[in-house]
């Protein structure tokens, strides 16, 4: 395969991303408004590690497992400060 087809597949999974990841912020969206409903923190320290242990456990490379993690760390960063601005 050539750089140029590499890229072009690579552009088609970022465009898959993309639409995962508003389709995951619109349901942030409805956690915010749970939470701020219900007065619930933010942070769910317990509900993150679920998480990581879950994604830990889909990778099948593991020469990318620091790198997919660290993905989500900053997913779920951002989760956060965005849950944290609109409960303000």
């Amino acid at each position: 395969m050539k750089l140029e087809e590499i890229r072009q597949e690579i552009d088609q999974v970022d465009d898959a991303l993309v639409a995962l990841l508003e389709r995951r912020m619109n349901l942030v969206g409805q956690v915010v408004a749970i939470k701020k409903s219900t007065g619930k923190a933010v942070a769910d320290p317990k509900r993150e590690e679920r998480i990581f242990a879950k994604v830990a456990s889909k990778i099948e490379n593991t020469n990318y497992q620091e790198p997919i993690l660290a993905t989500f760390t900053d997913i779920l960063k951002h989760s956060r400060a965005f849950q944290e601005k609109k409960i303000r």
